[in-house]
Formats: C-alpha cells, sequence, structure tokens
C-alpha cells in the first residue's frame, strides 16, 4: 500500500518492488529473509562488505545479481552509479562466502532501468523494459558464456559448402528455364487479342459478345429486332440498304 509523504527515493523502490513481484521475484526485507519462500528472492539492503545494497537477487538461494535503486530524477544520470553497483556486484556478502563477482547489474529509477551482464566481452549496460525473470537468469547461468559472448562462439561460414550450393541452385534454375522453352506454346483465345476501344465496354454489344457475356445466337437476335422494327410491315434491313 502505498505510503503518504514518500520521499523520491521510496517512491522509485516502491516502484521497483512492483517490477520485480510483476517478473516473479519474491520481495523481502533482510531482516525477514526466508530462501524457501520462492526460486527467485530479491532482498532489499542486503549488508555487504562494502555497505547495504538496496537489492541483492538469489535464484535458488545463489546470489546472482544487484539493483541499485535511484529517485526518478536520476533518470537522465542513471549511468553515473554503474560504478557504485558494479562495486556491490564485487563486494562479498554478508552471511555468504561468495568469492566471484555477481555476474548481472541493474540500475533503476522504478521508470529507467538499465542492465549489465559482466560476463560478456565488453561489459556494458543496455536499457531493458524491466528485470529480467528469475527463470531467464537461470538458464543463462547454466552457460559458461553470457548471450553476446556464445555468439562469438559461433564457427565461421563454410565457404565452400555455400558456392556449391548455389550451383546447384543455378543449375537447377537453368533446367527449369530450359523446361519451359521446350513446353509447346499454347493457344490464346481470339477475345483476349481484341483491341478496340468498343470492345472494352462491357455494355457495348461487341464487348458482351467478346467477354462471353451473352452467346452468339442471343447477340444475333438482339441485334436483329431493332432493324425489324424500322419499316412499318416488320421487316428490316441488313444494315446496308437491302431489305430483309
Amino acid at each position: 500500500m502505498t505510503q503518504l509523504n514518500q520521499s523520491p527515493e521510496q517512491k522509485a523502490r516502491e516502484n521497483i518492488d512492483r517490477m520485480l513481484e510483476a517478473s516473479g521475484w519474491k520481495v523481502q526485507h533482510k531482516n525477514a529473509i526466508n530462501f524457501d519462500a520462492g526460486l527467485g528472492i530479491a532482498v532489499r539492503e542486503y549488508q555487504t562488505d562494502v555497505g547495504p545494497a538496496d537489492y541483492v537477487l538469489f535464484v535458488d538461494k545463489e546470489p546472482v545479481g544487484v539493483i541499485e535503486a535511484k529517485p526518478e530524477n536520476w533518470g537522465q544520470n542513471i549511468t553515473t552509479v554503474e560504478e557504485q553497483s558494479a562495486g556491490y556486484a564485487e563486494a562479498t556478502l554478508k552471511w555468504i562466502n561468495n568469492k566471484e563477482r555477481l555476474p548481472f547489474v541493474y540500475e533503476s529509477t522504478g521508470v529507467i532501468t538499465r542492465f549489465t551482464d559482466g560476463r560478456d566481452p565488453k561489459p556494458r549496460s543496455r536499457e531493458v523494459f524491466s528485470f529480467h525473470r528469475l527463470e531467464t537468469l537461470k538458464e543463462w547461468l547454466t552457460h559458461s558464456a553470457s548471450p553476446r559472448g556464445r555468439l562469438q562462439l559461433i564457427p565461421p561460414l563454410n565457404h565452400a559448402g555455400l558456392e556449391a550450393a548455389l550451383e546447384r541452385g543455378q543449375g537447377q534454375a537453368r533446367q527449369y528455364q530450359q523446361a519451359r522453352r521446350s513446353l509447346p506454346a499454347q493457344p490464346v483465345h481470339r477475345w483476349r487479342t481484341r483491341r478496340h476501344s468498343l470492345c472494352q465496354d462491357p455494355r457495348h454489344p461487341a464487348s458482351a459478345l467478346a467477354y462471353g457475356i451473352v452467346s452468339a445466337e442471343a447477340d444475333q437476335g438482339r441485334r436483329h429486332r431493332p432493324r425489324q422494327q424500322d419499316r412499318q410491315d416488320g421487316l428490316g434491313h441488313d444494315g446496308q440498304g437491302r431489305a430483309l
């Protein structure tokens, strides 16, 4: 529950607590530590030989990282505290005889969070949306190198195999083109070759016949009926002045 008259740093820590809990961490105070409460524990104000760290992260009862909390107005200068957070990561923790540097280091205002994996070939911080889930950190620790470090272990590309595959693909493309050329020419419907502007208008009789909208018999009937009404006796003409 949010308390009244909180200091900027208290507000930041309250936001950090919510972010940690949303990522699956159990947040505890240094005077009420219970490592059996969950797989991932975030302990506030944990004592080290250089002073209390704002948060120390434990995964399966083993320390894996630290969080340095700062007020929100430190967001533009958050990178200036990386040396301080790195000092906590290298410190000796009280009640735990840790001999190695903790690999995961965070600096956070509750709004802006930066993360450094100390196992990277060239460790440097980068901004992250939130704290990593404990399962993610646990999976990373199963490897001797960080994700960025493992990228450098990818074997070089086998150019010889690539060139052979490219030649096979080009050969298949040539065979396909030759097979297409050997096929007999397909007949083209006459109506597709019409280019007269009247044939492009669906309302025109010639176009309707060309596109198959009406049959030839219906089209002939439609052409003849208006002409048969030209004469009073009902007889028409063939369009050239000849009586039918």
